[in-house]
């Protein structure tokens, strides 16, 4: 069982992490959300179309603009608020790697603290155990925040996504974060070529059988783009759900995702063919 902020998900269930980026500069939205009242806008929209968790991040992922501690945190611990005030049910996610990020977000309220860069600030996961936040721990291999793979190589890159991710996440439960409430996630993508997040995607159930919740946050992300021809950021969609699809099937439970409803939809057929999920309107040679 997952539990995270007031909510429990339990195994086999699957929950949306809905993007909500407070950046100017972000791959996918190009910052159409980095003001204030636009994020809350959109979190409302995602919240309605079925999001569970809202992830907020106040620094793009690759290289570009300094952003210092206090910039991060003025693009996020205020937004914490508001969305805590606006949807008090709602799973507040923070994607930061500075546990001095994580501190102030944590207490306005946030539940989870993202940590897309594996520990890079060993603090981080201190923060979540002394508020009882949850906590995702993420395999990089050696990257280091905001920077791009170069010719990175692997024995046999599940093998280490497992030691990394399982590893952090025993030193989480040590340090006292609850082990309900902990997450690990493969990420694609991140100090990896497309043939690892391929690998890592068909091979996702090695990761499941940790038994700890997997996380996959696939939306519109390079190794996509390069598997169907090169195809550029807004029209990854296809490719985004079929790997959606496929990590459903293979046991996955959170999924980052930009394109809330078609990710939905797609859990949700998943879901029923796998028969954990009734059909909404089933009435064909019934009624």
């Amino acid at each position: 069982m997952l539990t995270l902020g007031g909510r429990a998900f339990p195994v086999g269930s699957y929950a949306i992490m809905a993007i909500v980026n407070r950046t100017p500069d972000s791959f996918y939205d190009r910052g159409a959300t980095y003001s204030f009242a636009a994020a809350l806008e959109r979190v409302s929209l995602v919240v309605e179309q079925g999001a569970e968790i809202v992830d907020i991040g106040g620094v793009k992922a690759a290289p570009g603009e300094e952003v210092s501690v206090q910039d991060e945190i003025d693009r996020t611990a205020e937004f914490v608020v508001a969305v805590r005030r606006a949807h008090p049910e709602v799973v507040i996610s923070v994607d930061t790697w500075r546990h001095e990020v994580g501190r102030a977000v944590c207490e306005v309220g946030a539940d989870l603290l993202n940590d897309a860069w594996g520990g890079h600030d060993p603090r981080l996961a201190e923060v979540a155990a002394e508020f009882g936040a949850g906590l995702v721990c993420t395999h990089v291999g050696a990257a280091t925040p905001r920077t791009r793979p170069h010719r990175v190589a692997y024995d046999d890159v599940t093998a280490d996504a497992i030691a990394q991710t399982t590893g952090l996440a025993e030193r989480a439960v040590q340090l006292g974060v609850p082990r309900d409430r902990i997450l690990i996630d493969p990420a694609h993508d991140f100090g990896k070529n497309t043939y690892h997040s391929l690998q890592l995607t068909r091979e996702l159930g090695r990761l499941v059988e940790t038994g700890w919740p997997v996380l996959v946050s696939l939306s519109n992300k390079d190794f996509v783009g390069e598997t169907l021809g090169g195809l550029p950021v807004d029209q990854r969609l296809t490719g985004t759900l079929a790997a959606t699809a496929v990590s459903a099937w293979l046991g996955a439970t959170v999924f980052r995702a930009h394109n809330v409803p078609e990710t939905r939809q797609v859990l949700d057929m998943v879901a029923s063919i796998k028969g954990d999920r009734r059909p909404s309107h089933a009435i064909r040679a019934l009624a």
